[in-house]
Protein backbone atom coordinates (compact mmCIF):
# COMPACT_ATOMS: atom_id res chain seq x y z
CA UNK A 1 0.00 0.00 0.00
CA UNK A 2 1.18 3.29 -1.05
CA UNK A 3 2.24 6.04 1.61
CA UNK A 4 -0.62 8.68 1.96
CA UNK A 5 -0.81 12.01 0.37
CA UNK A 6 0.54 14.69 2.36
CA UNK A 7 -1.88 17.33 2.66
CA UNK A 8 -1.26 20.95 3.22
CA UNK A 9 -4.88 23.11 4.23
CA UNK A 10 -4.20 27.00 3.88
CA UNK A 11 -7.68 28.45 5.15
CA UNK A 12 -8.57 25.78 7.55
CA UNK A 13 -11.09 27.48 9.86
CA UNK A 14 -12.92 28.17 6.81
CA UNK A 15 -16.06 26.82 5.71
CA UNK A 16 -14.68 25.04 3.64
CA UNK A 17 -11.70 23.95 5.55
CA UNK A 18 -13.40 22.13 7.95
CA UNK A 19 -15.32 20.28 5.13
CA UNK A 20 -11.55 19.18 3.84
CA UNK A 21 -10.48 18.35 7.70
CA UNK A 22 -14.26 16.67 8.04
CA UNK A 23 -13.60 14.07 5.34
CA UNK A 24 -10.03 12.94 6.06
CA UNK A 25 -10.72 10.99 8.86
CA UNK A 26 -12.62 8.52 6.41
CA UNK A 27 -9.79 8.67 3.51
CA UNK A 28 -6.81 6.66 4.29
CA UNK A 29 -5.75 8.09 0.75
CA UNK A 30 -4.69 11.43 2.34
CA UNK A 31 -2.93 12.59 5.73
CA UNK A 32 -3.58 15.94 6.74
CA UNK A 33 0.22 17.09 7.52
CA UNK A 34 -0.26 20.68 8.14
CA UNK A 35 -3.27 23.17 8.70
CA UNK A 36 -2.90 26.96 8.47
CA UNK A 37 -4.85 29.68 9.08
CA UNK A 38 -4.96 33.55 9.81
CA UNK A 39 -4.12 32.46 14.03
CA UNK A 40 -1.27 30.21 12.83
CA UNK A 41 2.23 31.51 13.99
CA UNK A 42 4.24 32.72 10.60
CA UNK A 43 7.22 30.27 10.88
CA UNK A 44 5.08 27.57 10.26
CA UNK A 45 5.09 26.53 7.01
CA UNK A 46 4.04 23.38 3.99
CA UNK A 47 7.47 22.15 3.71
CA UNK A 48 6.35 18.21 4.61
CA UNK A 49 3.71 18.56 2.47
CA UNK A 50 2.94 17.01 -1.00
CA UNK A 51 0.38 19.48 -2.12
CA UNK A 52 -1.20 22.06 -0.38
CA UNK A 53 -5.34 23.05 -0.76
CA UNK A 54 -6.23 26.82 -0.69
CA UNK A 55 -9.36 27.45 0.30
CA UNK A 56 -8.61 31.06 1.94
CA UNK A 57 -9.63 34.38 0.87
CA UNK A 58 -8.13 36.65 -1.69
CA UNK A 59 -6.71 38.59 1.02
CA UNK A 60 -4.09 36.19 2.73
CA UNK A 61 -2.80 35.44 -1.31
CA UNK A 62 0.30 37.60 -0.38
CA UNK A 63 0.52 35.23 3.27
CA UNK A 64 0.22 31.91 1.33
CA UNK A 65 2.50 32.52 -1.21
CA UNK A 66 5.25 33.55 1.70
CA UNK A 67 4.48 29.73 3.46
CA UNK A 68 5.52 28.33 0.09
CA UNK A 69 8.16 30.03 -0.84
CA UNK A 70 10.96 28.53 0.61
CA UNK A 71 9.92 24.89 -0.47
CA UNK A 72 7.02 25.25 -3.28
CA UNK A 73 4.70 22.76 -3.29
CA UNK A 74 2.18 22.09 -5.71
CA UNK A 75 -0.89 24.01 -5.18
CA UNK A 76 -5.00 23.61 -5.47
CA UNK A 77 -6.50 26.61 -4.87
CA UNK A 78 -10.46 27.48 -5.08
CA UNK A 79 -9.97 31.11 -3.80
CA UNK A 80 -12.11 33.98 -5.89
CA UNK A 81 -12.16 37.26 -6.34
CA UNK A 82 -8.59 38.03 -6.36
CA UNK A 83 -7.92 41.34 -7.63
CA UNK A 84 -5.44 41.28 -10.63
CA UNK A 85 -1.94 41.64 -8.83
CA UNK A 86 -2.91 38.65 -6.83
CA UNK A 87 -3.84 36.56 -9.17
CA UNK A 88 -0.86 37.54 -11.00
CA UNK A 89 1.21 36.24 -8.20
CA UNK A 90 -0.58 33.30 -8.59
CA UNK A 91 0.70 32.67 -12.21
CA UNK A 92 3.58 33.68 -11.37
CA UNK A 93 4.10 30.89 -8.39
CA UNK A 94 2.67 28.68 -11.57
CA UNK A 95 6.16 29.13 -13.05
CA UNK A 96 8.34 27.55 -9.94
CA UNK A 97 5.40 24.27 -9.46
CA UNK A 98 2.02 22.94 -10.62
CA UNK A 99 -1.29 24.86 -9.85
CA UNK A 100 -4.39 23.94 -10.16
CA UNK A 101 -7.02 26.82 -10.31
CA UNK A 102 -10.95 26.27 -10.18
CA UNK A 103 -13.67 28.82 -9.55
CA UNK A 104 -15.62 25.91 -8.40
CA UNK A 105 -14.70 22.38 -7.74
CA UNK A 106 -17.72 20.41 -8.88
CA UNK A 107 -17.49 18.12 -11.58
CA UNK A 108 -21.08 19.09 -12.66
CA UNK A 109 -19.81 22.81 -12.66
CA UNK A 110 -17.19 21.52 -15.41
CA UNK A 111 -19.56 19.70 -17.92
CA UNK A 112 -21.75 22.88 -17.57
CA UNK A 113 -18.78 25.18 -18.35
CA UNK A 114 -18.43 22.50 -21.25
CA UNK A 115 -21.75 22.44 -22.44
CA UNK A 116 -22.47 26.27 -22.22
CA UNK A 117 -19.11 27.14 -24.08
CA UNK A 118 -20.73 24.41 -26.67
CA UNK A 119 -24.14 26.00 -26.66
CA UNK A 120 -22.63 29.91 -27.81
CA UNK A 121 -20.96 28.10 -30.27
CA UNK A 122 -23.83 26.15 -31.92
CA UNK A 123 -26.47 28.51 -31.27
CA UNK A 124 -24.94 31.39 -32.69
CA UNK A 125 -25.22 35.44 -32.46
CA UNK A 126 -28.84 35.38 -32.82
CA UNK A 127 -29.22 33.60 -28.92
CA UNK A 128 -28.87 36.25 -26.45
CA UNK A 129 -27.00 35.21 -23.21
CA UNK A 130 -27.10 35.84 -19.83
CA UNK A 131 -26.01 34.01 -16.94
CA UNK A 132 -27.94 34.10 -12.91
CA UNK A 133 -26.44 33.18 -10.42
CA UNK A 134 -27.88 32.41 -6.25
CA UNK A 135 -25.48 31.73 -3.09
CA UNK A 136 -26.01 32.19 0.89
CA UNK A 137 -26.31 35.47 2.40
CA UNK A 138 -22.73 35.41 3.86
CA UNK A 139 -21.01 35.18 0.42
CA UNK A 140 -18.62 38.23 0.05
CA UNK A 141 -18.18 38.39 -3.22
CA UNK A 142 -20.61 39.02 -6.23
CA UNK A 143 -21.10 37.97 -8.96
CA UNK A 144 -19.43 34.05 -8.10
CA UNK A 145 -15.98 33.00 -9.68
CA UNK A 146 -18.34 30.35 -10.90
CA UNK A 147 -20.44 32.69 -12.89
CA UNK A 148 -17.96 34.65 -14.37
CA UNK A 149 -15.80 31.44 -15.37
CA UNK A 150 -19.63 30.38 -17.14
CA UNK A 151 -19.39 34.31 -18.94
CA UNK A 152 -16.48 33.55 -20.35
CA UNK A 153 -17.11 29.79 -21.49
CA UNK A 154 -20.13 31.77 -23.46
CA UNK A 155 -17.51 34.45 -24.64
CA UNK A 156 -15.15 32.17 -25.89
CA UNK A 157 -17.92 29.59 -27.60
CA UNK A 158 -19.20 32.72 -29.30
CA UNK A 159 -16.25 34.34 -30.50
CA UNK A 160 -16.64 37.29 -28.02
CA UNK A 161 -14.21 39.26 -26.12
CA UNK A 162 -14.08 38.99 -22.12
CA UNK A 163 -14.44 40.41 -19.96
CA UNK A 164 -15.44 43.91 -22.40
CA UNK A 165 -18.22 41.66 -23.61
CA UNK A 166 -19.41 41.77 -19.53
CA UNK A 167 -22.68 43.47 -18.09
CA UNK A 168 -23.28 43.34 -14.48
CA UNK A 169 -27.08 43.64 -13.55
CA UNK A 170 -29.27 46.18 -14.99
CA UNK A 171 -30.81 49.32 -13.77
CA UNK A 172 -31.98 52.17 -14.95
CA UNK A 173 -32.69 53.85 -18.65
CA UNK A 174 -29.39 52.35 -20.13
CA UNK A 175 -30.40 48.72 -19.10
CA UNK A 176 -31.57 47.50 -22.55
CA UNK A 177 -28.87 45.32 -23.86
CA UNK A 178 -25.89 45.77 -26.05
CA UNK A 179 -25.36 43.69 -29.20
CA UNK A 180 -22.98 40.85 -28.35
CA UNK A 181 -23.23 41.57 -24.18
CA UNK A 182 -23.30 38.86 -21.43
CA UNK A 183 -25.60 39.81 -18.77
CA UNK A 184 -24.07 38.17 -14.89
CA UNK A 185 -26.71 38.81 -12.55
CA UNK A 186 -26.46 37.27 -8.57
CA UNK A 187 -28.87 37.33 -5.46
CA UNK A 188 -28.28 36.43 -1.94
CA UNK A 189 -29.74 34.78 0.48
CA UNK A 190 -30.79 32.16 3.12
CA UNK A 191 -28.56 29.39 3.40
CA UNK A 192 -28.44 28.46 -1.13
CA UNK A 193 -24.59 26.59 -1.31
CA UNK A 194 -24.90 27.34 -4.86
CA UNK A 195 -27.29 27.69 -8.24
CA UNK A 196 -26.11 28.48 -11.81
CA UNK A 197 -28.28 29.26 -14.59
CA UNK A 198 -27.19 30.14 -18.32
CA UNK A 199 -29.83 31.11 -20.29
CA UNK A 200 -29.76 31.62 -24.10
CA UNK A 201 -32.41 33.46 -25.39
CA UNK A 202 -33.71 33.48 -28.97
CA UNK A 203 -36.69 35.00 -30.77
CA UNK A 204 -38.76 32.09 -30.31
CA UNK A 205 -37.25 29.65 -27.67
CA UNK A 206 -35.27 30.14 -25.22
CA UNK A 207 -32.18 27.15 -23.88
CA UNK A 208 -31.35 26.84 -19.87
CA UNK A 209 -28.67 25.46 -18.41
CA UNK A 210 -28.60 24.82 -14.77
CA UNK A 211 -26.76 23.53 -11.95
CA UNK A 212 -27.96 23.05 -8.11
CA UNK A 213 -25.16 21.98 -5.24
CA UNK A 214 -27.20 20.29 -2.71
CA UNK A 215 -24.43 19.96 -0.28
CA UNK A 216 -21.13 21.76 -0.15
CA UNK A 217 -19.39 18.44 0.80
CA UNK A 218 -18.87 17.97 -2.99
CA UNK A 219 -16.81 20.82 -3.55
CA UNK A 220 -14.26 19.51 -0.76
CA UNK A 221 -14.43 15.88 -2.63
CA UNK A 222 -13.84 17.59 -5.74
CA UNK A 223 -10.75 19.30 -4.10
CA UNK A 224 -9.10 16.18 -2.76
CA UNK A 225 -9.52 14.94 -6.48
CA UNK A 226 -7.62 17.81 -7.74
CA UNK A 227 -5.26 17.35 -5.15
CA UNK A 228 -3.85 13.95 -5.93
CA UNK A 229 -4.33 14.58 -9.91
CA UNK A 230 -2.17 17.28 -9.17
CA UNK A 231 0.42 15.45 -7.31
CA UNK A 232 3.71 14.79 -9.27
CA UNK A 233 2.20 17.15 -12.53
CA UNK A 234 4.86 19.06 -14.26
CA UNK A 235 4.98 23.09 -13.46
CA UNK A 236 2.15 24.78 -14.75
CA UNK A 237 -1.48 25.62 -14.91
CA UNK A 238 -4.51 23.12 -14.28
CA UNK A 239 -7.79 23.03 -14.49
CA UNK A 240 -11.50 21.51 -14.14
CA UNK A 241 -11.45 20.22 -17.90
CA UNK A 242 -7.23 18.48 -17.44
CA UNK A 243 -9.02 16.73 -14.77
CA UNK A 244 -11.78 15.84 -16.79
CA UNK A 245 -10.33 15.87 -20.14
CA UNK A 246 -12.81 17.82 -21.55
Amino acid sequence: MSAPLRLGLFGAEGRMGREIIARLAQRPAYRLAEAIDAHTAPERSFEGCDVVIDFSLPAGTTTLLARLSGAPRPLVTGVTGRDEAQQAAILAYAARAPVFIATNFSVGVAVLNHLARRAAQALGPEFDAEIFEIHHKDKVDAPSGTALSLGQAVAEGAGRAWPSARALGREGQAAARRPGEIGVCAARGGRVIGEHTVYFFGEAERLELTHRASDRGLFAEGALRAAAWLHQRPVGIYGMDDLLSL
